[in-house]
């Protein structure tokens, strides 16, 4: 990403999650290039007092949203300085974000232990997963196991993420931007390169379970 980009992307960051600290002394250790970025603080999430009743009780909220189907990916970035594997994470809330300058969005709790390891690496590869790599996005789900083990992947053309073995799509990006989102945090990625097969039909998420399109 280059000490200048990293620094711009970790400065937004500590500005939108409201860290103390100036901003020169964020770019100050981001340019360290080995300091590690908080990548997820996890302040005070409640919106209401704890006197109050939340307006929507969380298993209707998933039960009723479950109702949206949505496309499967995995999101990928590799190893950062100091460590020894590369990262990786299924993700259901992926979506295209702008077309100029090209910007795609996904979603990640600020609980992942994923997150941090792709934060520090400053960029990431979206893996489009097909119909019948269910099994593939499962792996990817399990926290704390050997992901990448058994799973071929090559370096993506741009950012060096891993890009999955046939997958229908894959897009390489650069971190642009995060900001927060309640218990989640928005990550905006600047598109580098990307690329289609063509071939599979997308794998679908709808009420907890896979699927597919019909005819």
């Amino acid at each position: 990403m280059g000490h200048a980009g990293m620094a711009a992307t970790v400065v937004r960051y500590l500005r939108s999650t409201g860290q103390p600290g100036s901003a020169s002394a964020a770019a100050a250790t981001a340019t360290a290039a080995a300091e590690t970025v908080d990548a997820h603080p996890r302040p005070e999430l409640r919106a209401v007092g704890d006197d109050e009743r939340a307006p929507i009780d969380p298993a209707e909220f998933r039960s009723v949203m479950g109702n949206f189907a949505s496309g499967v990916t995995i999101i990928t970035a590799p190893a950062a300085e100091g460590e020894d594997a590369p990262a990786g994470f299924a993700c259901q809330s992926f979506a295209s974000l702008s077309l100029d300058p090209p910007l795609v969005t996904f979603m990640v709790a600020r609980t992942s232990t994923t997150w941090p390891r792709i934060a520090r690496a400053g960029v990431f590869c979206v893996n489009i997963l097909g119909a019948e790599q269910g099994l593939l996005c499962r792996a990817f789900a399990v926290s704390g196991a050997d992901k990448f083990a058994g799973v071929g992947h090559t370096p993506a053309p741009i950012t060096g993420s891993p890009q999955l073995d046939a997958v229908p799509a894959w897009i390489d990006c650069r971190i642009h931007a995060v900001h927060t989102g309640g218990d989640h945090l928005i990550v905006v990625g600047r598109v580098e390169a990307m690329g289609a097969a063509g071939e599979d039909g997308p794998l679908l998420f709808h009420k907890g379970k896979f699927g597919r399109l019909g005819d």
